[in-house]
């Protein structure tokens, strides 16, 4: 090789490698940037925050959930705007009597906002909806209120988060789009999210700023849904329970006894009444609502009347047992499972006075 092309060679080497230099320096400089930048700026930007909490929620992260979530302030807010006019078109109570519950809601709204933190808490890592069990305050209606009726009015369980949407600042507040789906009517809507700034400049979702307006929308619908499935299944529920009535006076007179001892032949009489009558009355009522058309908003009433039906059934399944083998824990479940029935019955109760009373409100279609 001669020097004019040794000199070639190596000047191409030099500027093969200050090109790589530079590449290198440049790289490394858009790396620090974008370092810079995530920890620096977006990690103190409503977007992240916001982002973060739909992770959390998708992978059961709670620790993250409540540090991105202020969920004291949005069980709170949640809790006022669902129980503000709760009472306000109930023509049956007297203004006195409705300035008392009111008084009554405020009393408990600390035992309700904790039920909805750890039931939001739960559902997030479990995947489920628990309700409160065991020595819970919330469990039944310990605490003078259905916890769970109070929780289906609520929405939360039947809302599924499609997609968020724009976010707007405004100084320390911002407010996120989230874009829902109600599953019973499947009626869409956009709840409006407003995102606070700490003093450490990290944000958090504080409360649903239109969350008022998304019960409002929704609850019509449900009711009037409600209202048209009671309407057609009328017939068929009193029809049921006066056959129920009948039956239950043979079943008290079969019950009695001046010893508190039940006779064989009562026994037998008894296990026959409930084999051969209430039963199969339960069964065949099942049926027949099950054959109804029932509107979407209506979902969650005849589920309800789905499960009175198959506890009633399970109870007296093993209240036969009892009765044929004399097993005192079979007459123990019978009674366990009869006091969720009664649960269940005051719940369905519950919803069909609401919606006589919600006939009364002017935003019903």
């Amino acid at each position: 090789m001669d020097d004019y092309t040794w000199q070639k060679t190596l000047q191409h080497r030099r500027s093969n490698r200050r090109r790589q230099t530079l590449l290198l320096f440049l790289m490394l400089g858009a790396i620090t940037a974008s370092v810079v930048w995530y920890f620096g700026i977006y990690i103190r930007t409503p977007e992240y925050s916001l982002q973060q909490t739909m992770t959390a929620i998708k992978n059961g992260d709670t620790a993250s959930l409540q540090q991105h979530v202020n969920l004291d302030l949005l069980a709170s807010n949640a809790y006022d705007d669902l129980t503000v006019d709760l009472f306000a078109y109930d023509a049956t109570l007297t203004p006195q009597t409705k300035v008392l519950f009111e008084r009554f809601y405020v009393m408990i709204k600390p035992q309700i906002t904790d039920g909805i933190k750890n039931t939001l808490l739960t559902r997030v890592t479990r995947g489920d909806w628990i309700l409160p069990n065991g020595l819970d305050i919330l469990k039944g209606r310990q605490l003078g209120i259905d916890y769970e009726r109070f929780l289906e009015r609520s929405q939360i369980r039947n809302t599924t988060i499609i997609d968020t949407g724009a976010i707007t600042h405004n100084g320390t507040t911002a407010i996120a789009e989230i874009h829902v789906m109600e599953d019973y009517t499947q009626t869409p809507f956009t709840l409006e999210v407003v995102m606070e700034e700490s003093e450490e400049g990290y944000w958090q979702i504080a409360y649903l700023r239109n969350y008022k307006e998304y019960l409002n929308t929704i609850a019509p619908l449900q009711n009037k849904d409600i209202a048209d499935y009671i309407t057609a299944t009328q017939e068929i529920v009193d029809n049921s329970n006066w056959e129920f009535q009948e039956q239950q006076k043979r079943f008290h007179n079969l019950t009695k006894t001046s010893t508190g001892i039940l006779s064989e032949e009562q026994k037998a009489e008894l296990r026959a009444l409930l084999l051969d009558e209430v039963i199969p009355s339960l069964k065949k009522r099942q049926e027949k609502l099950d054959a109804i058309d029932i509107p979407p908003g209506a979902s969650y009433l005849a589920r309800l009347r789905q499960q009175s039906t198959e506890t009633s059934i399970k109870t007296w399944q093993h209240f036969v047992k009892a009765l044929r083998e004399n097993r005192p824990v079979e007459f123990e479940t019978a009674e366990t499972l009869h006091k969720q029935q009664l649960e269940i019955d005051l719940r369905i109760e519950d919803i069909i006075k609401h919606t006589a009373v919600s006939k009364n409100i002017p935003n019903i279609p």
